[in-house]
């Protein structure tokens, strides 16, 4: 019998179990043929609203447990995505397109984001503090109560367990809201594992959803710190909304990653680690390498081997084929890199590999001749496109660099490693990889992005912490004090 049986959410949500969902049903789509692969329940506002009440009843007891007990059931998650991880591993390549071996890193992230999160829960709870007064002074981290987290299409499974993982660990709850295309993988595997694992009913959620129920889920009152995960021009209006009333809010958000590759990289391994970048998850990754800086000595060598490496890469469906890209996620997203591609070459770029497609299958794409003010290098693409920019000397591969509203990721390939991290340090980003490509990802590692990508990093181990407890002071004198009046 299957682990992740479709028949269990058909037209359901989770709420500790399976329950008809008040919007509706609405079919799971696999991208690379269009088949249905079962149908997830909608989630409206009044979903939304149970699931916080409930969450906020479960929370108090879940709080109240050992961090042993804790601890134990999210070693116990980890262990289950490994037992389950061919199936796991399936729902992901099904349902977002991903090759294998993206599926199989997903995977293996997910089950350490659970292990990270055991470890979370022995962490010391707080600290002792100095004081001039005859009392013990302790700062104490407690729970935050009911977590909201909203996770996207692309690497849903990843980008919920993120969340999910430490928030449970430290003693809350969560409602999860994955993206209503990608159910599955980022939000019932995990109701079906966290389960099995152990997690009392009512801890955690699903929810899946569109508008309505992400802005319910921000403004609920019993929902006090928001993770999400998105789009900057939807993280503005969570952070807005989630300001109104007066929540923390986490937002990790969308990129235009700079690759730079000096005069003295090897270009072959440039090359490579370009197109990776590039085109890994058809650039649907917020990492995704969408600006390529090179050092004019080499820019065109570089060009013509990322475009002959681009036009020999496989593209189909990749849970039948041993191919490199599989479908973008669906058509609107398929227009919009077209767009920008076409726009691009509209404005006098030369298409050096790629620019077409087949239904959903958009082949990597190579553009050169690229100024900054062109539509594929001054917007985040999210998909398999690599424009290709020249430049002169240190000063202006910086300044070509920086000139973006994101800093999420950064790369500089360099025979100097020692020079690269120099250049580096004129660039705000909130990653950066000297010798290595845009797009790497560590459960122990902080993760995140400045400026429009998001609010700085916050995953990993003292940035989980801090996430998802709150500060509080705490006193203890022996005896009460006498006061003037």
């Amino acid at each position: 019998m299957s682990f992740f049986d479709a028949n269990t959410w058909d037209g359901k949500i989770y709420s500790g179990r399976w329950q008809p969902a008040n919007g509706g049903s609405i079919p799971i789509v696999e991208p690379a043929t269009s088949g249905v692969l079962g149908r997830s329940g909608l989630a409206d506002a009044t979903d939304v609203a149970e699931a916080a009440v409930a969450a906020a009843n479960a929370q108090r007891d879940w709080a109240g447990t050992s961090f042993e007990e804790r601890a134990a059931v999210l070693r116990r998650a980890g262990t289950l995505v490994e037992q389950h991880a061919a199936e796991l591993r399936d729902w992901v390549i099904r349902e977002t397109g991903a090759v294998p071996g993206m599926a199989d890193f997903a995977v293996g992230v997910a089950a350490q984001e659970c292990y990270e999160a055991a470890a979370l829960a022995h962490r010391p709870q707080g600290e002792i503090l100095q004081t001039n007064q005859p009392r013990l002074s302790l700062l104490r981290r407690v729970p935050v109560g009911v977590v909201g987290v909203i996770s996207p299409f692309n690497v849903p499974l990843i980008l919920s367990i993120r969340s999910v993982a430490p928030a449970v660990a430290l003693g809350n709850a969560v409602v999860l809201k994955p993206d209503p295309r990608t159910p599955v993988s980022g939000g019932f595997a995990l109701a079906r594992i966290f389960a099995e694992a152990g997690l009392p009913e009512g801890v955690l959620h699903v929810v899946p959803g569109g508008a309505e129920a992400g802005e319910a889920l921000v403004a609920h009152p019993l929902i006090r710190v928001i993770s999400f995960t998105g789009a900057t021009s939807t993280g503005r209006k969570v952070a807005e909304l989630a300001a109104r009333h007066l929540k923390r809010v986490h937002l990790e958000l969308g990129g235009n990653s700079a690759l730079i590759v000096l005069a003295d990289a090897d270009i072959d391994k440039a090359v490579s680690a370009g197109a990776w970048g590039s085109f890994l998850h058809q650039g649907q990754i917020c990492m995704t390498a969408g600006r390529h800086l090179v050092h004019s000595a080499v820019y065109d060598s570089y060009v013509s081997a990322l475009a002959e490496h681009a036009s020999h890469l496989p593209v189909g469906d990749p849970f039948t084929a041993p191919v490199a890209l599989g479908p973008l996620i669906d058509s609107s997203q398929r227009d919009k890199v077209h767009t920008l591609v076409t726009d691009t070459v509209g404005a006098g770029a030369r298409l050096a590999a790629g620019g077409t497609f087949d239904d959903l299958f958009y082949r990597p794409t190579v553009l050169a001749e690229v100024r900054p003010d062109m539509a594929a290098y001054a917007q985040e693409v999210f998909g398999p496109v690599a424009p290709v920019v020249p430049f002169t000397d240190l000063e202006e591969a910086a300044s070509l660099a920086r000139g973006s509203a994101y800093g999420l990721s950064l790369s500089i390939l360099t025979g100097d490693a020692m020079r690269g991290l120099a250049l580096a340090e004129q660039i705000p980003s909130g990653i950066v990889h000297i010798n290595d490509q845009t797009v790497n990802d560590e459960a122990v590692a902080p993760f995140g992005g400045v400026l429009d990508s998001g609010t700085g990093a916050r995953f990993g181990g003292a940035g989980n912490l801090d996430a998802f407890t709150e500060q509080r002071w705490v006193t203890l004198r022996g005896t009460i004090p006498a006061y003037p009046f």
